[in-house]
């Protein structure tokens, strides 16, 4: 029998090749410990009585779930004390949440979606969390962090990462080597690695998106997805599937696992927000593990790790996944 190998083990192995400095890798494996614990409070569901509205709004407007607020405050308070970090920022605040004053500092800035999808979360469809992570640029300075510190270039992350709560609670990562998962097994108690150098091809037959917004897309994306749909009697001589969770971190799972492309394109109803989707910290993690698993991300227009952001909570457009079929509808936008 092979022999298992945890997520510890795995990042001790790349601190050695260099790869992970040993502030990060702690730095993980908290995030890794916080991902337990929502993922239990989850699987709760009813019978602890947290699903359902917490009755407030958050930054973006949004009605916010209770286990929206539940797992936002467990990766807060998990992450303060341990020392590797200088700041955080998450969608479920409107400004950067420094580390108190008497806990020690590190070199790191992590940003998260605590709870993606969590609009589903009452009808037990599979949720998530998202991360990234960031070098802090004022590391060695007797300086807090601020919210511009936070304003880098996808490509800048050295480390980003997802979990899915569904009928595995599973974590996938990339510290720039390839993309790994890890599953978690509950009866040894932590994450066990299950998913070496995942890759996504570079053609596929499957496509998410909502089309429900059909009339509102612009016209390259109302030209891809009708090709798509005409299938074998349409421009492109071959069918493809739709699938649509409306949960990003379920949706990319997905095309991690077996190809796809997944789109959450500008509309008419979001094009006064630059899009839906949020840059720093849905769109930028989501698109280096798309990238560092052999596929590709854009914004119909530009490479997503190459935009400079200009605030926190800024939205994007996002194509992702199978490197053919993302660059065939920028091509589409750059034809437009």
């Amino acid at each position: 029998m092979q022999k298992r190998v945890s997520l510890t083990q795995f990042l001790i192995a790349e601190q050695r090749a260099g790869r992970v400095s040993p502030d990060l890798r702690l730095l993980l494996e908290v995030v890794a410990r916080a991902v337990k614990a929502i993922g239990v409070n989850v699987s709760k569901g009813a019978l602890a009585d947290v699903l359902g509205d917490a009755g407030t709004d958050n930054v973006q407007g949004e009605a916010q779930k209770k286990l929206d607020v539940i797992a936002n405050e467990i990766l807060l308070e998990a992450n303060e004390w341990g020392g590797h970090l200088a700041a955080m920022a998450s969608e479920e605040v409107e400004t950067v949440h420094q580390i108190p004053f008497d806990y020690p500092k590190g070199g790191f800035l992590l940003l998260f979606d605590p709870l993606d999808g969590s609009s589903n979360i009452d009808i037990n469809v599979t949720v998530g969390t998202i991360f990234s992570v960031l070098k802090n640029p004022l590391a060695g300075q007797a300086k807090d962090p601020t919210e511009r510190d936070f304003l880098q270039p996808g490509r800048e992350q050295v480390a980003a990462g997802y979990a899915t709560y569904g009928p595995s609670t599973q974590l996938v990562l990339t510290v720039g080597n390839g993309v790994h998962g890890f599953t978690l097994d509950r009866e040894f108690g932590g994450f066990v690695y299950t998913h070496p150098f995942m890759t996504i091809p570079a053609a596929t037959h499957e496509f998410a998106i909502n089309a429900s917004n059909v009339r509102y897309w612009e016209k390259p994306v109302q030209r891809y997805i009708a090709e798509l749909q005409q299938g074998k009697d349409g421009p492109r001589g071959e069918d493809f599937n739709m699938r649509w969770v409306a949960s990003m971190v379920a949706d990319v799972h997905r095309i991690l696992t077996r190809g796809g492309i997944f789109l959450y394109p500008l509309d008419d109803k979001t094009r006064a927000q630059g899009g839906k989707l949020r840059l720093m910290y849905e769109a930028n993690p989501m698109a280096l593990l798309i990238e560092q698993a052999g596929g590709a991300a854009t914004n119909g227009h530009e490479r997503i790790l190459d935009i400079k952001p200009h605030k926190l909570h800024q939205r994007v457009a996002v194509i992702l996944g199978s490197k053919n079929e993302v660059e065939r509808v920028t091509s589409y936008h750059h034809e437009a």
